[in-house]
């Protein structure tokens, strides 16, 4: 009778057990799932952008695939059975043999997830344009007034301001920056370190006037930065506010001309510095790398390094393979990381366009 209750116990025990499995099925699942989901779209979406920087660099076109939906099914099933017969202690008189109590216990269970996730490949005309149309400098000024530092936003985002060049690596029109434009940029930086750096939108019924304002705290002191500024990009030295325009060349002294990046242009300069294995150099297969020089000659660290190896790194940010070889970047290269990542952030401003017409691929991962 004992031994009966035992083995009882037990299998209610392990009923319990699969039943309570189902609690993790459900509400719980929202944080485990979310978490889990979330790094990997997030570690996909930075594989897939560095592995077009590096398909640029070899003449490849971009292509970018969007994770449009997750639908991930769960399922669990549990099934049990016990029966139980009890004979009274007599002799079977055919074979001699004690009658004995019998009890059976059966259970069974399965579980089943299964994540269908959808893919939009990102294409079309209305992407295409956004692509390769020029970032508004009232982005750019949104941007510093938010905390990225000027220097970077300028030397990542910008072609020229007031006609200061700054360099490029495009394989089109590949040159150095102006002597000018760095110590400008390191001068701005300098401004905006000490808060001396302000925005203003005014909004009329016509249009939206954005103006920048520097050195605008009331008795401040005389500042070198300020008017080495001003001096460089010609402007009146008598005023602190200054419009702010889409173009080439300022139409006067009050005014700042900045020649904004497409995200393209963003892509094709960073690209540029791409590290690539010396003998793919050799035999033609891609370009050179580009590396932007100083005015004194020195060579200018690119904004994002990319490295090449035969294996794959062991203390990588991202790393993708391409052509037999390993192309990543540094986990411990906290100025590369921050910039790719800032990439990251404006290609999600992108506009995509419309779905119609655009082919879905949707795979049961299962």
């Amino acid at each position: 009778m004992k031994e009966r209750k035992g083995l009882l116990w037990i299998f209610l025990g392990i009923m319990g057990f699969l039943f309570a499995g189902c609690a993790s099925i459900g509400p719980d699942s929202v944080v485990r799932d979310r978490s889990a989901y979330v790094a990997t779209i997030s570690d996909s979406w930075e594989s897939q952008m560095l592995l077009n920087l590096v398909k640029l660099r070899y003449g490849h076109a971009p292509v970018f695939l969007d994770v449009a939906s997750v639908i991930t099914q769960y399922a669990l099933q549990t099934q049990a059975n016990v029966g139980a017969s009890f004979q009274s202690p007599l002799t079977n008189r055919f074979t001699g043999d004690a009658f004995a109590n019998t009890l059976s216990l059966g259970s069974s269970g399965s579980y089943t997830d299964r994540p269908t996730i959808t893919y939009n490949p990102l294409m079309g005309e209305k992407f295409a344009r956004s692509l390769m149309s020029p970032i508004p400098p009232a982005a750019i000024l949104n941007l510093i007034q938010t905390g990225y530092r000027v220097d970077l936003l300028l030397r990542l985002c910008v072609q020229s301001v007031n006609g200061i060049q700054n360099s490029f690596g495009g394989p089109a029109n590949m040159h150095d920056s102006d002597p000018e434009f760095h110590p400008l940029i390191e001068k701005m930086r300098r401004l905006q370190a000490t808060g001396d750096i302000g925005i203003k939108i005014q909004k009329t019924k016509e249009k939206e006037m954005l103006r920048i304002i520097l050195s605008w705290r009331a008795n401040k002191a005389f500042d070198p930065d300020k008017t080495d500024i001003l001096k460089l990009l010609g402007l009146d030295p008598n005023t602190n506010e200054f419009s702010v325009v889409y173009g080439a060349v300022p139409s006067g002294n009050k005014e700042i001309a900045i020649l904004s990046r497409s995200i393209l242009q963003i892509m094709l300069d960073l690209t540029a510095a791409v590290e690539v294995p010396e003998e793919h150099v050799v035999d033609k297969r891609v370009a050179p790398a580009f590396r932007a020089k100083a005015p004194d000659g020195s060579p200018i660290a690119p904004l994002v390094k990319v490295h090449c190896s035969l294996r794959r790194p062991d203390d990588a940010f991202v790393a993708v393979p391409f052509r037999n070889h390993w192309f990543w970047i540094d986990d411990k290269d906290v100025s590369s990381k921050n910039i790719f990542s800032f990439l990251m952030f404006i290609f999600t401003l992108t506009e995509t366009g419309g779905k119609e017409g655009v082919p879905i691929v949707t795979i049961p991962a299962g």
